[in-house]
């Protein structure tokens, strides 16, 4: 959404440049992870081993399962946005090449 000023700007009214979004990866192989946000990045594993990079929006439901990977993510609410369980998956340091 643009808001009159040129802003992008998320239904919720935060600018999206002031949103960071949550990524997860599933270097350990788990089947499940479920995480703190309904909206995320999935990179499979951790470089060099990664997959393209997608963005995952889960909706209305509270359950989605990655195209590259096949990784089940499932939404808690009860986690923060940035958490995952099992916690290793939360991806929290920068990506490098």
């Amino acid at each position: 959404m643009v808001w009159p000023n040129n802003t992008a700007m998320q239904s919720s009214g935060v600018r999206m440049a002031e949103h960071v979004v949550p990524h997860f990866h599933n270097t350990p192989g788990v089947p499940v992870i479920e995480i703190g946000a309904s909206e995320f990045m999935c990179v499979g594993e951790k470089p060099p081993f990664d997959h393209p990079h997608i963005f995952i929006d889960m909706g209305d439901a509270n359950e989605a399962i990655c195209p590259y990977c096949s990784t089940l993510f499932r939404h808690d609410p009860s986690l923060d946005p940035h958490a995952a369980r099992p916690a290793e998956c939360a991806l929290t340091e920068p990506l490098t090449p």
